[in-house]
């Protein structure tokens, strides 16, 4: 068994992860529900990849997220840091004395559960009595209509912190505050303060040491899922974490997926804010990407606009809406890591192309390109692949998620990693692995252009749609997210009680494509950092940097950019 690691380390990493996880809770919950779609009960994935089996105390057993999740202390809002499960916490009392003089106690109220996470905690002390006494205390199906109904209203109109809407039960060595940092959140917005923020502190070696309690009770982990919210301060923290895993773990590949929420992409008022936000990007995306072998940025500056909108309905203003678009995705590609490896029959009639983190690492920076930043496309709900025989629908709803990159660039060096899972067939039925094989490999074949390598992973388990996601469906999304000729009648958006899942397409892209999004992070770097009267020189230099290690940085990033464009005129060493 090869099992994942996965780390999430800010704000909107955490609104993604939150979701992600809940994803996976969701399809645990359904393989055991005897009253499921039997598509849910032959997954065909290992879910002891991400999650570890435990006992507390009092012998109950335990299934969690082998997870280190790291934010800025208060953000778990009525969540304890040490999980739901666990309780053995030490007490706030202590009969030590040694202070004689006056004791003033300063004593916050604790943070009120919302209707969801009350429904939540109110379910499992019903299944707890149930277990107790054999007798069910069910409602009748009206009730729970009507309950979930204000739940799903509740979390449109309320949600404050990530925990809001987390359906899933965490370690206690899994959610970590950065406890001591007096520092307002809107502030916390460049690598400088956040490096300032964290040289006082152990914060570093403390998330080191609780990854470490879960690396070390693997049997063979195959690599690490890193979600970092890199927009401000919490990129130190993760440079931090990443040097730690290649000193400890060498032969451990990480997968970084540096996410920002749509305000983080705000166009800054001011030219000194203009110039931080630069420097920041290009500082933050050189320090990352030179520790870790793939990193795929994730977060467009308006998701709701974008073409990967088109069935969606979203919120840019709401991290709860566009977190869960990019979970989605996360949950895709990320699929191949966890599926069965194929049987002595060399096919299986539920997933097909299982993969580890370092294959698929290999397929998109090998092929004698060198590269670790990748495009991450989506097609959220895939459409169906009846009467489409050559799949150009498919191919063309395939969206991305990544900013800044170029659209239709003839690149013929691109390489592909393909995940598409729940896909539909004619008379809405669940196409099987080999039509789809047959309806993207002919897609491919009949493209303009086409990648020179393509691995295809399929899957017949759809993305289910958990309670607590938001109502961010179109009213042309059906129940089993079919995409529908005419629209709903009623509200424009559809949630969790309307769309029950929904099939799913992802590719990750090594290709010149993603351009763009290099050349400004280089050309921020010397216009605002290096050039000769940079505007920003000094500011970079309280951030810790010296000259020469902002020309390093510019130097690999201008290999980044000639290794996929030879001819590009940001490859050159001239100011």
């Amino acid at each position: 068994m090869r099992e994942l690691v996965t780390l999430q380390v800010g704000s909107f990493a955490n609104y993604v992860g939150s979701h992600f996880w809940n994803f996976q809770d969701e399809l645990l919950g359904l393989a055991e529900d005897a009253y499921a779609d039997p598509v849910f009960k032959n997954q065909s994935l290992n879910m002891d990849v991400l999650y570890r089996s435990g006992e507390t105390h009092q012998g109950t057993v335990t299934y969690t997220p082998r997870l280190v999740s790291v934010d800025l202390q208060g953000s778990l809002g009525s969540m304890s840091s040490r999980g739901t499960l666990y309780n053995e916490g030490s007490s706030a009392s202590s009969n030590i004395f040694t202070w004689g003089g006056n004791v003033s106690t300063q004593a916050a109220e604790p943070h009120k559960k919302n209707l969801f996470l009350q429904s939540l905690y109110e379910e499992e002390q019903g299944d707890f009595l149930t277990l107790q006494s054999g007798v069910s205390g069910g409602e009748e199906s009206s009730q729970r209509e009507i309950h979930d109904s204000e739940i799903v209203e509740s979390l449109e109109n309320g949600v404050r912190y990530w925990t809001d809407f987390s359906k899933v039960h965490y370690h206690p060595q899994s959610l970590y505050e950065l406890s001591g940092l007096w520092v307002d959140p809107q502030k916390f917005d460049n690598y400088g303060i956040g490096r300032e923020s964290l040289s006082a502190g152990l914060q570093g070696e403390e998330v080191s040491e609780r990854l470490r309690f879960f690396v070390e009770e693997c049997d063979h982990i195959q690599g690490f899922q890193f979600i970092v919210d890199d927009s401000g301060g919490f990129s130190p923290l993760a440079v931090d974490v990443l040097e730690s895993i290649a000193d400890e773990y060498t032969n451990a590949p990480v997968m970084l997926y540096a996410v920002r929420g749509s305000g983080s992409s705000m166009d800054p008022r001011s030219q000194k804010q203009r110039v931080s936000r630069k420097l920041h990007d290009a500082v933050s995306f050189s320090m990352l990407s030179s520790l870790c072998k793939l990193i795929v940025p994730v977060g467009l500056p308006s998701l709701s606009t974008s073409k990967a909108s088109t069935f969606l309905s979203i919120n840019d203003e709401r991290p709860y809406h566009c977190s869960a678009a990019y979970a989605a995705t996360l949950h895709s590609v990320s699929l191949p890591f966890r599926m069965e490896p194929l049987g002595p029959t060399g096919d299986s009639s539920y997933a097909s192309g299982a993969v580890t983190v370092s294959e698929v690492v290999q397929i998109l920076s090998g092929q004698a390109r060198q590269n670790m930043v990748a495009i991450l496309d989506a097609a959220m709900p895939s459409p169906s692949l009846a009467g489409n025989s050559l799949g150009e629908t498919l191919l063309k709803n395939l969206q991305p998620l990544t900013p800044e990159t170029a659209e239709d660039v003839e690149d013929l060096q691109s390489v592909v990693s393909m995940t598409v899972h729940g896909a539909l067939g004619s008379g809405g039925h669940r196409a099987s692995i080999s039509e789809v094989k047959d309806t993207v490999h002919a897609a491919y074949e009949h493209a303009i252009t086409r990648p020179i390598y393509c691995h295809l992973s399929v899957a017949q388990c759809p993305l289910p749609i958990p309670l607590p996601f938001p109502s961010i469906f179109g009213n042309l999304v059906g129940q089993h997210g079919e995409l529908l000729s005419t629209p709903i009648v009623g509200s424009p958006t559809r949630g969790s009680l309307d769309v029950h899942s929904i099939p799913m397409a992802a590719r990750l892209r090594s290709s010149s494509a993603v351009l763009p999004f290099l050349e400004n992070r280089l050309g921020g770097l010397r216009s605002c950092g290096i050039a000769r009267g940079a505007p920003g020189a000094e500011l970079v230099r309280s951030w810790g940097f010296a000259k020469d290690e902002l020309e390093d940085m510019g130097e690999m990033l201008s290999k980044m950019i000639a290794t996929l464009d030879p001819h590009s005129q940001m490859s050159s060493d001239s100011d």
